[in-house]
């Protein structure tokens, strides 16, 4: 085995070893602990859409956060 083989079976091994960890059952009396704010990918809607709102106002554009575009309209 040539040591570029060697290197992409180690990487393979790794991310296959490193999903099925992620794969797992969470009991119900754990499932509490998960639904706390501080388990949120965003733990406070309210101050992320004042952010967006002022990010849009700033960049003279709407939204900006589906497509592409540069602010002219033109998307």
């Amino acid at each position: 085995m040539t040591r570029v083989r060697r290197s992409l079976a180690a990487a393979l091994l790794l991310a296959l070893a490193a999903s099925a960890a992620a794969c797992t059952s969470v009991a119900p009396w754990e499932r509490g602990r998960l639904a706390k704010p501080q388990m949120a990918l965003d733990p406070d809607p309210q101050q992320r859409a004042l952010r967006d709102h002022v990010h849009a106002s700033r960049e003279a554009a709407a939204g900006g956060k589906i497509g592409a575009g540069g602010g002219c309209g033109c998307d």
